[in-house]
């Protein structure tokens, strides 16, 4: 079955661009062209994959984002965002508001093709059987499902590869560009400063007000899974 990709963008010249592209690379493409027409198709037809543009009619890009994330047959979905904002603290935004990934305008159709096989390769479940766990922390990957103490906690798709590597190598400190490529993928288009949108997402969601923190910041280097991090 083809992956199934969803553009959601008011410009009708990068659509059709985008879509020949697309279907050209083997992918199927559904189209919608405003926030509530986004939301609609979504949940009629779930995509494998969103391509997402911030500035849209009716509802924004960033709140399509934060709705989908809110929900929990889309809380996983992979999106990647596109905006003509250049500002680094745009990026961040953009990745807090669950994007998993952010693509600045202009941009070539193989660099976004490149970025969709990308996050579709580290968004694909694992299928090894195995079982992690560290301190009161684990995580099935045959369920795809990650607990603290028996709590279930909601991960996004590059949390859970960022949090799975970590539970791989307990204790050992790794650099954001270490993280980076074992994350994303040496092939992907991210930034070191990525990581840090990404590890607090992370921090937030498995450490509650009452859990000591199991993520050790090694200032100006990395970080690591570590029972005596707080």
């Amino acid at each position: 079955m083809k992956p199934r990709v969803l553009i959601v963008e008011d410009e009708s010249a990068l659509t059709a661009l985008l879509r020949y592209n697309l279907e050209r690379e083997g992918f199927d493409v559904d189209e919608a062209i405003d926030g509530e027409e986004a939301l609609l198709t979504v949940a009629e037809q779930p995509p494998d994959l969103i391509v997402l543009d911030w500035m849209l009619p009716k509802l924004s890009g960033i709140e399509i984002c934060r709705q989908l994330r809110r929900r929990p047959e889309t809380r996983t979905t992979p999106i990647i965002m596109l905006t003509a904002k250049t500002e680094a603290s745009d990026r961040v935004r953009g990745l807090d508001s669950g994007a998993d990934d952010y693509v600045t305008k202009p941009f070539s159709p193989a660099e976004l093709i490149a970025r969709v096989r990308a996050v579709l390769r580290r968004t694909k479940p694992s299928s090894t059987g195995e079982a992690l766990n560290f301190a009161d922390l684990s995580m099935d990957l045959i369920g795809h499902r990650v607990t603290r103490a028996g709590r279930p906690i909601h991960l996004g798709p590059t949390e859970f590869r960022l949090l799975r590597h970590l539970l791989e190598n307990p204790g050992r400190v790794f650099s954001r560009e270490q993280l980076l490529n074992a994350a994303w993928g040496r092939d992907a288009y991210v930034e070191p400063r990525t990581v840090d949108v990404h590890v607090r997402r992370l921090r937030k969601a498995i450490n509650l007000r009452n859990e000591r923190d199991l993520i050790r910041t090694v200032r100006a280097f990395g970080y690591a899974l570590d029972d005596e991090a707080a």
